[in-house]
């Protein structure tokens, strides 16, 4: 293992990097990850990995992990998001199709009051008509 310590300026704090040149098997693992993230902003892509450095490796690809979990969270949010605004449309037609069932359910019970309002008037008048014909009837057997 090799490390450095360094002082970048009088006023900050030492800076201290150490790595190891064993074991490299990491490092061919991380050209198959891939460098841009499309959905991250620039300041969250992963940045390359110092290959040198199996912990730079380790953190690159767990940084990638994560932002392959991000994309794939973001668009089952966006299916998601797609299917709430299917349901509201839904929602709203099947409210639509409820009042325009409540309003021909209030007609029906209108219609059939005058229905049956119009069925009493006919069969009075079908009785005073009655009425009025027999003694007419009556006299013309008579006469």
């Amino acid at each position: 293992m090799i490390t450095s310590t360094r002082r970048v300026s009088p006023d900050k704090s030492e800076v201290r990097i150490a790595f190891s040149l064993e074991d490299t098997s990491d490092v061919k693992d991380v050209e198959d990850i891939p460098q841009t993230f499309p959905d991250l902003e620039q300041r969250l892509q992963p940045v390359p990995p110092c290959v040198s450095l199996r912990e730079s490796v380790q953190v690159h690809k767990e940084h990638s992990r994560m932002a392959r979990e991000f994309h794939q969270v973001k668009h089952e949010i966006a299916a998601i998001e797609d299917c709430k605004r299917q349901l509201l449309a839904e929602l709203v037609e099947d409210e639509k199709v409820a009042m325009e069932i409540a309003r021909l359910e209030e007609e029906f019970l209108r219609l059939t009051e005058e229905n049956r309002t119009l069925m009493t008037v006919h069969n009075e008048c079908a009785q005073q008509l009655e009425r009025l014909c027999l003694p007419n009837q009556t006299r013309q057997d008579s006469s």
